[in-house]
Parts: structure tokens; C-alpha cells; sequence
């Protein structure tokens, strides 16, 4: 059982958003972004186990009418746009050490990721094992390196990534996957000794496209007010 691990689950919900301005508290389906993310994690984990990391009073007002503690306020210098979500990771479990409470795992839930479902985050969790450094939700990529991405070579050439030009079909290429930003399950003692960037060993989860809208732009936004209209109870 889930509750049976020792996972601690992480929210980042940093106010300042250039894309989509104040998107974490912005409605969608008739709750803020960030409530979809939060009530999901409730459903599978205890309450103590869930850490809402943000800089932004107005999240962390909404956060408690839940019933939900915040557990810090983050410090300005990681609320920039220059900070990178290791450096927030790293704060996070710091946090609980320094309070006596050790955890293993972390799961990463970004609230922009609104579409996961229970059995998502389930079965991520299912194919992590501690000899590795993470399992992360991914979606098949339609730009593929073997049959549509190109590089420029010395003389502005265009030539095929990958492969050699051998593939004339997308269906006949490897298939390639690209991160959707809505499930990390990562090893704490491979965070504490690397960034993220130099994880080697990852396993994909894959999910639907459906499932896979990461918020980031209004175009997104947009999509997201479409697909939730779309999505099975």
C-alpha cells in the first residue's frame, strides 16, 4: 500500500508565473489549478506526507481552508525564476530531516499537471525499486530524431538527427518519449548526491495524451478548459 512507504509528496506552487499569470489559483473546472493536484495526493496519502512548498500567501490561504498545513513559507531565493526544481527538492527534505521525519522516495506532483489520475500515480510507483534513481511520466513524442528532427551541419545543411535517413514512415522509427512534467518518483539518496539532469537510471511511465497537458502557456490553459470537458469520471 502507498501509505505504507515512506514517500514524501511535493506540491511546488511558486506565485510568480509569467505564462499563465497566478495560474496555480486560476479556475479550472470549477476549483483552482492547484486543488486538482492537492485533493488527488489527499486521496492517496496522509496529510503529513504532503508538502505544499510555496512563497505565495494567497496559495498557502487556500491550502489551509483545506484543512491542508503548510508546512514552511519557501525563502524568497528559491521562488525565482532562475531557481531550478532541485534546488526545491533539496529545501523540502532538508526540512523534514531537520524535524525527524526521513523519507525515501519523493513524489513530485506539479500542479500544472492537473489531468493524472489515481491509477497513475499507483502505477508509477509500482516499477520504482531503490536500486534505481527515478521513474518519470512520459508521452510518446511526435518529433522524432530517426524521421523528423534535423540538425545543421557546417555547411546550413539540413540533415536527419538520427539514423541515417534509413526510416521513410514516423510508424517504422523507434519510438522516442519526452517528459510530461506530471509524475517524478525519485530516490532522496539519489537526489542528495546529484541534479536531476544527471540521473542515469530512469524508468518511463508512459501516459495518454489526454492525461498528459502540462499548463505553461495560455494556449495550454485553453486546451486544458477543452479537455476537462473530455475526460472520463
Amino acid at each position: 500500500m502507498l501509505r505504507d512507504k515512506r514517500i514524501l509528496v511535493i506540491i511546488p506552487a511558486r506565485g510568480g508565473s509569467k505564462g499563465v499569470p497566478g495560474k496555480n489559483m486560476k479556475v479550472l473546472g470549477g476549483k483552482p489549478l492547484i486543488l486538482h493536484t492537492i485533493d488527488l495526493a489527499r486521496s492517496l496519502f496522509d496529510d503529513d506526507d504532503i508538502c505544499v512548498t510555496t512563497d505565495d500567501e494567497q496559495i498557502i490561504n487556500l491550502v489551509k481552508l483545506t484543512g491542508l498545513k503548510v508546512p514552511f513559507i519557501r525563502p524568497k531565493h528559491l521562488a525565482t525564476d532562475t531557481v531550478g526544481m532541485y534546488e526545491v527538492l533539496l529545501h523540502a527534505i532538508d526540512y523534514y530531516e531537520q524535524h525527524g521525519k526521513f523519507y525515501n522516495i519523493v513524489l513530485l506532483l506539479q500542479p500544472t499537471s492537473p489531468f493524472r489520475k489515481k491509477e497513475h500515480i499507483k502505477d508509477a510507483i509500482s516499477l520504482y525499486s531503490e536500486n534505481i534513481d527515478m521513474v518519470v511520466s512520459v508521452k510518446e513524442s511526435t518529433s522524432n530524431p530517426y524521421y523528423n528532427l534535423f540538425e545543421e551541419d557546417e555547411n546550413g545543411y539540413l540533415h536527419i538527427s538520427k539514423g541515417d535517413g534509413v526510416y521513410v514512415r514516423r510508424q517504422d522509427s523507434p519510438k522516442v518519449w519526452e517528459y510530461n512534467g506530471s509524475i517524478y518518483v525519485m530516490n532522496v539518496e539519489s537526489l542528495k548526491s546529484k541534479p536531476l539532469s544527471k540521473f542515469e537510471k530512469k524508468i518511463k511511465y508512459p501516459m495518454e495524451n489526454i492525461y498528459s497537458i502540462d499548463i505553461d502557456l495560455p494556449m495550454d490553459w485553453e486546451l486544458a478548459e477543452h479537455y476537462i470537458t473530455l475526460l472520463p469520471e
